[in-house]
């Protein structure tokens, strides 16, 4: 079986000599024999449980904890927890981290794009960003809840084609017109413009918004604080009630 000196141990460990004797003088870990001559010789056993000691210390446990979870019965379970939970910790900062490398990609983007290069156009990309999941979101929810209405109408005309029965698509339009009204209440509600004049934020009324020319992206309006008509950028605006 493999002995290793103090150093070589340090060395395998990625830690200092000086790091090895500390946990020596504080019982963590133990050399398993000594030679003739006194020197500390640590077996296999010591290395993985030297490993086990500097991954428990990465996680900023300290040392008296660290050799209380070896002293445990089964200290692999209390450590397994550990594993795990520094994963899911790891896993969160690494998501956390994409978001923000993607905002700053799309913002470079932006800018390579727009015309001129201002503050102004700066936070104009800035808002368009930090909206724009919960624009696709919530989109994508709409066009959820439309899925059914859009089965009925169908339902309702081939029913009547082929039954002669009108009933279904006059409850298809009642339907319709109620959840028209509410998803686009719902919609407005959530959404502003940015004038590209002024660059201010803003949100139109909703008979306004609703007959306005538009694009999937912007919509014919009148600024609110220039009095500038035209195509505005659509953005995330939160709720209506909210403030934001």
């Amino acid at each position: 079986m493999s002995k290793y000196t103090t150093g070589e141990i340090a060395k395998l460990c990625g830690v200092t000599v000086r790091t090895v004797q500390y946990y020596d003088t504080r019982g963590v870990l133990v050399p398993s024999e000594l030679s003739e001559g006194g020197r500390r010789l640590y077996s296999e056993d010591d290395l993985r449980r030297m490993r086990i000691v500097c991954f428990l210390r990465s996680l900023d446990i300290p040392v008296d904890a660290v050799s209380q979870i070896l002293k445990e019965e089964r200290p692999e379970n209390v450590i397994s927890l550990l594993i795990e939970q520094q994963e899911e910790m790891l896993s969160c900062e690494i998501s956390e981290k994409r978001e923000k490398l993607e905002k700053l990609r799309e913002l470079k983007n932006g800018l390579k794009n727009a015309p001129v290069s201002s503050l102004e156009s700066i936070g104009d990309i800035a808002v368009l960003v930090e909206g724009k999941k919960k624009l696709r979101k919530m989109r994508l929810a709409m066009v959820l809840t439309g899925l059914p209405v859009t089965a009925l109408q169908w339902f309702s005309i081939v029913f009547w084609a082929v039954r002669g029965v009108w009933w279904p698509f006059a409850v298809w339009a009642a339907v319709a017109l109620i959840w028209g009204v509410a998803v686009s209440r719902y919609y407005f509600g959530r959404v502003k413009y940015i004038c590209p004049e002024c660059h201010e934020v803003f949100r139109p009324s909703l008979k306004e918004a609703f007959f306005a020319n538009h694009t999937p992206t912007a919509r014919k309006l009148t600024c609110a604080a220039c009095g500038h008509k035209g195509f505005c950028v659509e953005v995330w605006g939160g709720k209506e009630n909210d403030g934001a």
